[in-house]
């Protein structure tokens, strides 16, 4: 006896194979390129940081043409690498990413093999649960980058932002 079409049943008009690949695949796909940037971009900031950072303090004490500019340009660089990654949040956002691409490839792999949550499910109950969890993942995802980017001071080892210890942000 052939299975019905998950979608056809559910009411959707899409299957689960279709949003497997047009929606699931792509998202973990944008997700992983998303990563991939961030890392990179968060490792050449804290690189250029340290690394200049530890070089000011040498080239402050050497004697050669140019010294006192080649030693505020090397400032500049540092304060701008510092600058940025506190801006941007480069290493947040490879986290969020690379946990939402992850977390993206777990559902489709817990669906295909029906373990996990999918277990016990039939196969429209199961496509409906995909559905709801990949988009509840991808909307916490943005959710996260929201409150990551819009954040007002660094949260401590107590959860609170800077601005919060102090009394601000109430």
């Amino acid at each position: 006896m052939p299975r019905e079409d998950p979608a056809q049943e559910s009411g959707t008009g899409l299957s689960a194979n279709d949003y497997l690949t047009d929606r699931l695949a792509q998202y973990q796909s944008w997700y992983d390129k998303k990563a991939v940037k961030a890392k990179a971009t968060h490792l050449r900031t804290r690189t250029a940081a340290v690394v200049g950072g530890s070089l000011v303090p040498v080239l402050v004490n050497l004697d050669f043409p140019y010294a006192q500019a080649v030693t505020t340009v090397m400032s500049l660089i540092v304060a701008g690498a510092v600058s940025l990654e506190s801006v941007f949040r480069y290493r947040e956002q490879w986290k969020n990413y690379r946990s939402t691409e992850q977390t993206l490839g777990h559902e489709r792999i817990y669906f295909l093999t029906r373990t996990g949550v999918y277990t016990d499910l039939g196969d429209v109950q199961a496509f409906t649960a995909l559905v709801e969890r990949v988009e509840a993942t991808i909307a916490n995802e943005n959710a996260a980058t929201l409150s990551v980017m819009t954040q007002v001071g660094f949260a401590g080892e107590d959860g609170q932002t800077a601005v919060a210890r102090q009394g601000g942000g109430q």
